[in-house]
Order: C-alpha cells, then sequence, then structure tokens
C-alpha cells in the first residue's frame, strides 16, 4: 500500500550579519530543520515501526494531579448570560499528571509522585493514570479531603480556554514522603520532573534528586515562592511567555534568558514556550573564545528570525552557532540560540488547545531520554503538542509513539 514517506531536511545556510546591527561582517550559520513530504513511497508495516524507546527511559514526575471537567461552548458567555455546552468530557488533568502521561504514551516508564484523597474524584485520577502505564505507587492518598479539579471552558469561536481551578485538600507536604519512598522512587531514573507546583515538598524531593545525581528539568509558569531554590537545583528548565521577564526583571525575553542562565549556573539549556509563535530555547555552550566578538541579545535572536520562513505548516528549527551573547546590563556568556516554530493547525482541526505546554514538556522529557539534538527536539516537542490539539481535553488527542506524525522522529 503507498504510505506517504516524510523526509527530514537538515542543511545549513550562510548569512552575512548586517552592519545595522553594529555587527562586524562575519557569517553565522543557520540550520534549519525541515519536516516536509515530498513523496509518496511503497512501505511496508514493518516500516513504520518505531526505534525501541531508549534504554534508560524510567522517568518521575513531581507535581499537580487533577480531573477537568471540560465544557465546549460556541461564545463565551458574558455575566448573568446562560449558555448550552456544544460537548463535554470529564478527563484528568494538572501539569504533572499530563506531562507524565504524554511521556508514558511515548513510551518511557513513567513513576509519578502526587496526592489525591481517597474520594470518587481521586480513584479516577489514580485508575486513569494506571490505565496509561503510569506507575502510581508513589501518590500520597489521603484519608478524608478533597482532590483537585478544575472547571475548563474552552470557546469555540476563539478556540481559547478559561480554567478555574480548586486545589485538594490536605495539600502534599514533606513528611508525606519519606526519605526510603524517595530513594525507591528514584531507582533506576534517568530524569525527575517537577511542574513548579507544592514548592515546600517539590524542593525537600528535588534535594534528594540532586544528592542522586538525577537530572533535573523544572517547569516555570510563574514566580512564587519557593521556586528560586528549586530552579538553582535545576539542569533544564522550560518556562511561560512570561516568566523569563517576570523572573528577572529584563527588558526582553533574549536578555531575560541570558539572565536566567547566568543566574543558574546549573542549567543546561531554558526553553520558553509561546503558543502558536513556537518557542525560543537558549543552550549554555563551553566553547568560549576569549577573542570572540560579544554579540547584543535583542539583536542577535532579531537576526535570526530572519531566517523563519513563514510559508511553512510544519515544526521547524532555526539555530545559531555558539555567540558571546550580551544581555544589556546583565552580562555575557557564550550560548546557541534555537528557534522552534509551531505547526500551523487548520482551523477545521484545531479544537481545544488545554494541556498544550504539558504534551511539549512531555515531549521534552522524552527527547532527553533519547538524547535527541535540539534541531530535532524541538520540532517534535511541537508536533506532539499540536496533536494534542486535535481533540477536546489534556489527554484525548496525546499521541502514542506508533502515530505516523511521530514516525520520522522516532525512527
Amino acid at each position: 500500500m503507498l504510505k506517504p514517506s516524510f523526509h527530514y531536511l537538515n542543511s545549513p545556510l550562510l548569512l552575512p550579519l548586517p552592519s545595522s546591527h553594529s555587527f562586524t561582517s562575519k557569517l553565522i550559520s543557520i540550520r534549519f530543520r525541515r519536516t516536509a513530504k515530498i513523496s509518496m513511497s511503497m512501505s511496508t508495516s514493518h516500516d513504520a515501526v518505531p526505534h525501541p524507546p531508549p534504554e534508560n527511559r524510567v522517568v518521575v514526575g513531581f507535581g499537580m494531579t487533577t480531573v477537568d471537567f471540560l465544557a465546549t461552548v460556541d461564545g463565551f458567555p458574558n455575566p448573568d448570560d446562560k449558555v448550552r455546552t456544544t460537548s463535554f468530557k470529564v478527563q484528568g488533568g494538572g501539569n504533572a499528571g499530563n506531562a507524565i502521561t504524554c511521556a508514558a504514551r511515548l513510551g518511557l516508564k513513567p513513576k509519578l509522585i502526587s496526592k489525591v484523597a481517597d474520594d470518587a474524584q481521586g480513584m479516577d485520577i489514580l485508575n486513569e493514570l494506571q490505565a496509561d502505564g503510569v506507575d502510581t505507587s508513589f501518590i500520597v492518598v489521603s484519608k478524608g479531603g478533597s482532590s483537585t479539579f478544575s472547571y475548563v471552558l474552552i470557546d469555540n469561536q476563539t478556540k481559547t480556554r478559561t480554567s478555574i481551578y480548586t486545589p485538594g485538600e490536605p495539600p502534599m507536604m514533606p513528611d508525606d514522603l519519606s526519605q526510603s519512598t524517595l530513594l525507591s522512587a528514584f531507582d533506576g531514573a534517568r530524569l525527575v520532573y517537577f511542574d513548579g507546583m507544592s514548592t515546600e515538598t517539590a524542593l525537600f524531593v528535588a534535594q534528594e534528586a540532586a544528592r542522586n545525581n538525577i537530572p533535573i528539568l523544572v517547569e516555570a509558569e510563574s514566580p512564587r515562592e519557593g521556586l528560586d531554590e528549586l530552579l538553582g537545583l535545576a539542569d533544564f528548565a522550560v518556562c511561560s511567555a512570561r516568566f523569563p521577564q517576570a523572573w528577572t526583571q529584563a527588558p526582553s525575553i533574549p536578555s531575560a534568558l541570558v539572565s536566567m542562565l547566568l543566574r543558574l549556573p546549573n542549567i543546561k539549556f531554558v526553553i520558553v514556550t509561546l503558543g502558536e509563535d513556537g518557542c525560543l530555547m537558549l543552550e549554555r555552550s563551553a566553547d568560549e573564545d576569549a577573542d570572540q566578538e560579544e554579540r547584543d541579545a535583542e539583536s542577535f535572536l532579531e537576526f535570526l528570525y530572519k531566517g523563519k520562513d513563514d510559508s511553512l505548516t510544519v515544526p521547524t528549527c532555526i539555530s545559531s552557532v555558539a555567540t558571546k551573547l550580551k544581555g544589556k546590563g546583565i552580562g555575557t556568556l557564550c550560548g546557541r540560540f534555537f528557534i522552534g516554530t509551531a505547526e500551523k493547525i487548520p482551523d477545521s482541526e484545531l479544537v481545544d488547545t488545554t494541556g498544550a505546554g504539558d504534551a511539549f514538556i512531555g515531549a521534552i522529557i522524552y527527547a532527553i531520554c533519547a538524547n535527541m539534538a535540539p534541531e530535532k527536539m524541538l520540532p517534535f516537542a511541537a508536533q506532539v503538542a499540536a496533536s494534542k490539539c486535535r481533540a477536546l481535553g489534556a489527554r484525548t488527542g496525546l499521541p502514542y509513539r506508533t502515530d505516523p506524525r511521530l514516525a520520522s522522529f522516532l525512527h
């Protein structure tokens, strides 16, 4: 049977830096990673089978898992309005629960540290996670109390969603977890992921992970008490669009990313997600040349964006060479910028963006375990997030590793 064959083109493009950016007339290498459907070829079922998952695929997640009550409406209601839903779904949610579920479907073996109550919602949370292959034996189940839940309203016209979140009681505390429990959870772990919630307990868990030399990925949505210390232990960070500047007070996102890597010497890379505009990543580089000319981070990135091809609908990545980057009034470091674009999803296929960021992080977790290069990792994560957006809820559309749209990334 004829099946589409997807190919990834990875070709360097040398562009002169213009004098208008106060740069010397040197060349910088920009590498494009494009996903293109360029041919139809004979394919057998064997060809569609992805490579086995990474050898070391045990990961641990810490954070929130919830029940989401999702309703779609034709338009967001005004005060005192009554509107009819066009569809309704009850499904598991929560940053950590969603990201770890995504990692499981991609082929990893995740364990989740979280807390639920022994109510009906708590049992539903556990059952759904277990059905996706998540090890829930480290989730604390409190007697009495209530599990976390959210009401999520999706506007069919604007494709936006509004979430009303009710935290569970009692909250997770360090006393809920013994050192022996954590050591058991960390056994064989390649990575520990924190969703930035419950920071007091998260810091307790992260300190134990650091003592055991397990790499740490931290998600940062907004500044909150305890997050600074958690980021100080991180090897990788994924941030919301508003976080870098809010946390650093830098005048722009590029300068803020430079500031973050200077303030967090353990961080290997930081990614800021930008919704339909894709993402931006700054990776620390050890290839610093003392004689290398400093580049203003903001102007340098502005030039890099000129290599973006807006006609492409598939996820792509543009990368710079290692460069000495200067943040205004902040300092300098040697690093590489990566611009990741998002898939342009047709309006007819876009259903719900709830949990898109969680799907992106789940794919980043997989990519770290698989040692993917950034040029491959960012389009892969964008593709996973785009797949999620084609169905209602944070988990319905999460792809499995056998999804044809992921085939070229996993071969």
